[in-house]
């Protein structure tokens, strides 16, 4: 299992890049390789989001769902806000 961090800064348009997210991770529950995810928007500065979502494996998501038919309908989800992403990286578990 892998864990993708995209962590994002929205000033402007929130409720439309929560929505877009709430979108997305619809398409994200029909895909065979995505096993969660989450959004996290920040207490402390409440321009910060997190989405954190689980994959099987990062080959998987890279190789599998990116190169999948519903990656396009994604994309052009979150397309609008990818210039708001601060990082976008798998994680492995520790321990």
């Amino acid at each position: 299992m892998t864990i993708e961090y995209i962590r994002y800064r929205i000033s402007t348009e929130q409720p439309a890049f929560v929505e877009a997210i709430r979108q997305a991770n619809q398409l994200l529950a029909a895909a065979p390789d995505c096993l969660s995810y989450q959004l996290a928007h920040c207490e402390e500065d409440p321009e910060l989001f997190i989405w954190r979502i689980e994959w099987t494996s990062v080959e998987r998501h890279l190789q599998g769902f990116r190169k999948s038919a519903e990656f396009g309908a994604f994309f052009q989800l979150v397309k609008p806000f990818y210039t708001s992403i601060q990082e976008m990286q798998h994680y492995a578990v520790v321990g």
